[in-house]
């Protein structure tokens, strides 16, 4: 059963509940919806101060309800929240689905507030069946009607960024600023997001004998348009235009038609995905440095093929990709690449979370043929030739002892998790 709340609606539902737990018999206490919430970005602490009509427990598999809430950005650059419930044991098959979006310029007290208040709605069904049902009140105040919205942008979305940080001491500073625009249309039939971003990095060092001076400088400009075509495929494109000092490229630009299919409904894509992707690039190139194959431009045709698995589910979520390329002139020139991230749990207490990333590389056609000195080599100031990279991450978690984490203790500091908004 699927349900979704726009987001007027919830300032017109209000529930209030007029007991505490202290008065409650044994009877009734063992009887108390049991949830589990699994949400990255909430505001736990808040969430337990303001629901108190269920006992929160640590462990998943031991829940009457697990709650898993994801996030998706918007068009209009606001976020979407899915909060999926999902009913066990006494509640088995009991699963709802509620939807609420935010928009960008609410702060995380609005946002937390709203988050709340749907939770609320969709314990309601769980509440109703135990013996806090009868302390449970719904009140209900009509909306004013809605009247016609009328878009003046016509789904365009603009945006102006900009950020920078520093810090130094006696014999080394640091320096980085970045900065771009970016114009953004998203409906149901079409995709369009183009970003322009420039930065600059800058490190500094004397001690003693020893002066140097680093900067990176680098920009770029991306969009891409995407067409759907029907329930499971789209078909779009990217265009490139780039310039990087660490990439040794000078000035390059690129086009690369592309088509995908998920091999599910796309309306299924907050739970999965499996995804198949083909694209076809052309991309001319001007180097800062003659390059190892003695190039100082390249007009460059390459092809792409992955498949992206990704699925959420209570017992955790799997996101899995491989990747294939290679360029048309010499297929010797291609890069494989795979990734995998897991977090899983085990069994009552024991989580695992898993992150791995290889790739085998053979497609390196911008290393400069004079090479890198010594200081470019380990301030990365330039890309070094490989033919291999990876990344690995591995975390295990055991929890035992008391179930029930319903209690808030402010004093000396708080762990809670905000959502954050950004502008």
């Amino acid at each position: 059963m699927k349900i979704t709340y726009l987001l007027s609606v919830i300032f017109f539902v209000n529930m209030s509940f007029s007991f505490n737990k202290d008065t409650l018999s044994s009877i009734e206490i063992d009887d108390i919806p049991k949830v589990y919430l699994n949400c990255f970005l909430c505001d736990e602490n808040y969430i337990k101060t303001e629901i108190t009509y269920v006992n929160y427990v640590r462990d998943a598999n031991i829940a009457d309800v697990l709650i898993l809430v994801t996030t998706l950005p918007t068009s209009a650059a606001g976020t979407e929240y899915t909060l999926t419930f999902y009913g066990q044991n006494r509640f088995k098959n009991m699963n709802d689905t509620l939807v609420f979006i935010s928009k960008p310029d609410e702060t995380p007290d609005n946002v937390r507030e709203k988050l709340t208040q749907i939770l609320k709605l969709g314990l309601i069904r769980y509440a109703v069946k135990t013996s806090v049902g009868k302390y449970l009140q719904v009140s209900y105040t009509k909306p004013s009607v809605a009247q016609t919205i009328v878009d003046k942008w016509n789904n365009w979305v603009f945006s102006i960024f900009a950020n920078s940080n520093l810090n130094g001491e006696k014999s080394y500073s640091y320096f980085y600023w970045m900065g771009g625009f970016s114009a953004n249309r998203i409906t149901q039939e079409w995709k369009i997001t183009t970003t322009l971003s420039m930065n600059y990095n800058e490190n500094k060092y004397d001690y003693e004998a020893v002066k140097f001076l680093n900067v990176l400088r680098g920009y770029e400009f991306e969009s891409v348009i995407v067409k759907s075509v029907c329930d499971h495929t789209s078909a779009g494109g990217y265009f490139e235009v780039a310039s990087s000092t660490f990439e040794n490229n000078k000035l390059s630009f690129s086009i690369t038609p592309a088509f995908e299919y998920n091999f599910f409904p796309y309306k299924e894509f907050t739970r999965k995905q499996l995804r198949l992707m083909y694209k076809f690039s052309y991309r001319y190139i001007k180097y800062h440095e003659e390059t190892i194959y003695y190039k100082n431009v390249e007009n460059l045709f390459r092809n792409t093929l992955s498949l992206t698995f990704d699925i959420q589910q209570p017992w955790g979520s799997v996101s899995t990709s491989v990747s294939t390329s290679a360029y048309f002139h010499d297929f010797k020139k291609r890069r494989i690449s795979v990734y995998s991230n897991l977090n899983l749990r085990i069994f009552e207490g024991l989580s695992l979370n898993l992150y791995a990333s290889y790739s085998r590389i053979n497609d390196q056609l911008s290393i400069p043929k004079a090479g890198a000195t010594p200081e470019e080599v380990i301030l990365r100031r330039k890309q070094l030739a490989t033919n291999y990279s990876y990344y690995g991450y591995i975390g295990l978690s055991y929890t035992f002892g008391s179930i029930y984490s319903n209690i808030v203790n402010p004093r000396f500091g708080t762990s809670s998790r905000m959502i954050y908004i950004s502008y």
